[in-house]
């Protein structure tokens, strides 16, 4: 009797499992792809709170530019925007509901944006490059995509 209740219970405990385990989320994966074709180029795993960023030298002003995101309620916000100077092209003015900060280094950080974006869109640098950080990771998108390539994030 009991070893037909050991074996009940490890059944049990097998089926849970295995329940858990197929019914479970995969998770939320931030995708890149090629606007062109929508092939995937990299898929990254991302949960809620997670941020990534763009970073690229502003072709005017040929200071550094940082776009962050953030993952909330599985879509894709803009979250600040980070710069070292004005100039043609970057934001001059704080919006309703904006802040201006300015980190250690003295850059600019217009926080508050709160923008929901579907898809972001970018066309990857031909002079300077643009870096995806995410996850402690930085990664050269000239060297992943190649220059001019037109790709795209967005959440599957």
């Amino acid at each position: 009797m009991k070893k037909l209740t050991v074996t009940a219970v490890v059944l049990v405990i097998t089926a849970v499992m295995i329940c858990f385990n197929s019914c479970k989320d995969d998770g939320v994966k931030l995708v890149l792809c090629y606007s062109e074709n929508d092939e995937v180029i990299r898929t990254f795993d991302v949960a809620e709170g997670t941020e990534f960023s763009v970073e690229f030298i502003h072709s005017v002003n040929k200071s550094p530019v940082k776009d962050v995101f953030v993952i909330k309620e599985g879509k894709i916000f803009a979250d600040r925007t980070i710069y070292a100077t004005f100039g043609a092209g970057v934001q001059t003015e704080v919006e309703e509901g904006q802040t201006l900060g300015y980190d250690e280094e003295g850059n600019m950080i217009v926080s508050g944006f709160d923008m929901e974006f579907p898809r972001v869109n970018c066309i990857v640098g031909t002079v300077y490059d643009h870096v995806l950080e995410i996850g402690g990771e930085s990664i050269s998108l000239t060297e992943l995509c190649g220059r001019n390539a037109h790709v795209y994030f967005e959440l599957r």
